[in-house]
C-alpha cells in the first residue's frame, strides 16, 4: 500500500472516531461541569440522580422515535421538513375527537395515522414521482399543517386527555421505575435495525441511497422504495404525536416544535449521509437520544445550579451547534457527496 493510501486511511479512520466519538464527549463533559457546580452548591449530588435521568430520557424519547423517519429519509437521499407539524396536526386532531368530540380513543388514533399517511403520501408523491425537491415540497407541507393546527385548535392548548392513552407516556413499568414510552422507543429501533441490516428491503435502502441509477438497473423500484419511507416517516412522527399528547396530557400549536431540525441533527451526528445510502439506525437513536439529552442535560443543569437568569434554551443552542459542526467537519472528507449535500457528486460517481 503507498504512502499516500495510509496517510488517506489514517484520515478516515481519525474523522470517523471524531464523528462517532465527539458529540458523546460534549455531553460527558455538560454532565460533569453540572455535577461539580451541583455537589459545590448543595453539598449534595442532585444531578446524577436517577429522578434527572428519568426526566431528560421522558423528554429524548419523542423526538428520538420522529429522528428515526427522518434517518430512513436519509437513507434514500430525501428529508421531511414537515415532520414537527405533522406531529403538532396530528396530535391536535387526535385531542379534538377524543376531548371535544368524545370520540372513541381507538377511532380517534386511527384517523390521527390515516392524517399522516395523508400528508407523507403527498410529500412521496410530490418527490419521488412528479420529481419536486424535498426542501420544497416538505416545506409547504409543514406550513400547511401548522396553519391546519392553528385553525382547528384557535392556537388555544387542549389538555387533561383521557386515561385510555395515559399509559403510553406517563406508564412506568418495573415497579414505577421505567418509563414506558422509554421502551416504546427502544422497541421502534430494534425493528428498525432489524430491517435495515438484516433484510433484503433495507439493503435495498442503502442501494437507493447510494446510487438511484444503479439501483433502479438492478431491479429495484427506486420511486417505491423513496415514497414508502414518507409514509413511514408519517407514521412514526404520528406515533411520536401521540406519545408526545400522552406524556404531556395537552396539546398545544407548539408540539413537536422544531423536531424536524432536531431530528436531521441526529440523524447527521449518528453518522447518516446527507447524500443517502450510509448510517445505522441504532447509531441514529443514540445521537438522536444525545442530542436531546443534550439539551435537556443543559437545561436541568441550569434549572438545577444555575441562578442568574441565564437562559437554558439559549445555551442549548450553543451546545446544539457544536454537536452538529464538529463531527461533520471532521469526517466531511470521508464522503465527498455527503460533504457537498447534493445528488450531483454521488450520480456522477455511481459506476466509477
Amino acid at each position: 500500500m503507498s504512502t499516500k493510501a495510509i496517510t488517506l486511511n489514517s484520515k478516515k479512520s481519525v474523522g470517523a472516531l471524531v464523528k462517532d466519538w465527539m458529540s458523546l464527549v460534549g455531553i460527558a463533559i455538560l454532565i460533569v461541569v453540572f455535577s461539580i457546580i451541583s455537589y459545590v452548591k448543595f453539598g449534595a449530588q442532585y444531578f446524577l440522580t436517577w429522578s434527572n435521568w428519568k426526566n431528560i430520557l421522558l423528554q429524548s424519547s419523542t423526538v428520538a422515535i420522529v429522528a428515526l423517519g427522518q434517518s430512513i429519509m436519509l437513507l434514500t437521499g430525501n428529508f421531511d421538513l414537515s415532520l414537527g407539524r405533522m406531529v403538532c396536526l396530528t396530535s391536535c386532531v387526535g385531542a379534538i375527537l377524543m376531548k371535544n368530540v368524545g370520540m372513541s380513543t381507538g377511532l380517534a388514533i386511527l384517523i390521527m395515522f390515516a392524517i399522516g399517511l395523508a400528508v407523507g403520501a403527498v410529500n412521496g408523491f410530490m418527490v419521488s414521482y412528479v420529481g419536486v425537491p424535498a426542501m420544497i415540497a416538505t416545506l409547504g407541507t409543514q406550513y400547511i399543517c401548522y396553519g391546519l393546527a392553528k385553525l382547528l385548535t384557535q392556537a388555544v392548548p387542549i389538555a387533561n386527555m383521557p386515561d385510555s392513552i395515559s399509559f403510553l407516556g406517563r406508564g412506568y413499568i418495573f415497579g414505577g421505575v421505567f418509563p414506558v414510552c422509554v421502551l416504546l422507543m427502544i422497541i421502534v429501533y430494534a425493528i428498525a435495525q432489524f430491517v435495515t441490516s438484516k433484510t433484503r428491503v433495507g439493503r435495498n435502502l442503502y442501494a437507493v441511497g447510494g446510487s438511484r441509477e444503479a439501483a433502479f438497473f438492478s431491479g429495484i423500484n427506486v420511486k417505491a422504495y423513496q415514497f414508502g419511507t414518507f409514509l413511514l416517516g408519517s407514521v412514526l412522527a404520528t406515533f411520536g404525536g401521540l406519545v408526545l399528547m400522552s406524556r404531556l396530557n395537552s396539546v398545544a400549536v407548539t408540539n413537536g416544535q422544531n423536531y424536524e431540525f432536531d431530528a436531521v441533527i441526529g440523524s447527521i451526528i449518528g453518522g447518516v449521509s446527507l447524500a443517502g445510502g450510509k448510517g445505522s439506525e441504532l447509531a441514529v437513536g443514540g445521537m438522536g437520544t444525545k442530542l436531546r439529552a443534550a439539551k435537556m442535560v443543559t437545561q436541568r443543569g441550569c434549572d438545577m445550579v444555575i441562578t442568574n437568569g441565564a437562559r437554558p434554551e439559549n445555551l442549548y443552542d450553543i451546545v446544539a451547534g457544536l454537536a452538529v459542526g464538529t463531527p461533520v467537519a471532521g469526517g466531511a472528507g470521508d464522503n465527498p457527496a455527503a460533504a457537498v449535500g447534493t445528488g450531483v457528486v454521488r450520480q456522477g460517481t455511481a459506476f466509477t
